[in-house]
């Protein structure tokens, strides 16, 4: 079973450029191609927040048409740059952006995994939280599910990156620890994703792996100097596969959404190395 997860397109109104230099929708379009082209084809898709830049209503309709292509299931986690009413205004027929609570926050069958998606936003900050109502609806989530292999998905990162302003935004300490003695006490939690950074970063959390993935354009410069400026490159784009067998538990793949050269083989028809 395949759980694809991408993050952080920042869609702009049509015919806008992030920064004045990224194309983002037209980066959102390629990704669904490459996408709808996998084979084996995944199951559903995760999206982990940053939908659009300023979060209006222009800028979800554009959205949901650049998404319409894509030829399987998908799931919006709210971000930092995200306005809930908004969203649930153009996706109401999303039911799982509508379950009446208060936050944005659901859970979901994909295959054999339960997908547990948080609400880390906080209205007007760039940097996450989560208070105990929403901590106290996750502890329930997975109380429910301790049969089922989990997924916890949310928009900011509960760990240090090293790159500092991404560090200054990141989901707050008080929270950080809190989240973690709740994942600590369930083991079947295979991993916990995220966006926000705009890089491919994986780290032990609370006894399980805690991991973020790129962006389908523009990447957060990777500069680990102390008080290094906020920056971003045009790097390759690239998302997560995660693979989940029984035997294997969730294994989690980095690829790029532009496709080299390739494939070419290793062995003559032989069967010898090609030398």
């Amino acid at each position: 079973m395949l759980l694809a997860q991408i993050s952080d397109l920042h869609i702009k109104r049509p015919g806008a450029l992030a920064y004045r230099r990224v194309d983002t929708a037209a980066a959102l379009t390629r990704t669904i191609e490459r996408l709808n082209a996998l084979t084996p084809r995944p199951e559903a898709v995760v999206v982990t927040g940053d939908l659009v830049d300023l979060g209006t209503v222009e800028e979800y309709r554009h959205l949901r048409a650049l998404l319409a292509p894509l030829a399987i299931p998908y799931y919006l986690l709210i971000g930092n740059h995200d306005e809930p009413e908004a969203l649930r205004e153009v996706f109401d027929d999303h039911a799982y952006l509508h379950t009446g609570e208060t936050f944005l926050q659901y859970a979901v069958d994909v295959g054999p995994l339960r997908l547990v998606a948080l609400d880390s936003r906080t209205p007007g900050a760039s940097a996450g939280m989560l208070d105990e109502t929403r901590l106290a609806w996750l502890e329930a989530q997975l109380e429910a599910a301790r049969a089922r292999p989990v997924v916890v998905a949310l928009h900011h990162p509960p760990f240090l990156s090293g790159i500092d302003h991404m560090d200054r935004q990141r989901l707050d300490a008080t929270s950080s620890t809190r989240l973690a003695d709740i994942i600590r006490r369930f083991d079947n939690i295979e991993r916990v994703i995220c966006g926000h950074v705009h890089r491919p970063i994986v780290t032990r959390f609370a006894g399980t792996i805690a991991m973020s993935v790129p962006a389908p354009a523009h990447q957060v410069a990777l500069d680990l100097r102390e008080n290094a400026p906020s920056a971003f490159r045009l790097e390759p784009p690239a998302f997560a596969l995660h693979q989940y067998t029984r035997a294997a538990g969730l294994v989690s793949h980095h690829a790029y959404i532009d496709e080299g050269e390739g494939p070419y083989p290793f062995y003559e028809p032989s069967g010898k190395l090609i030398d």
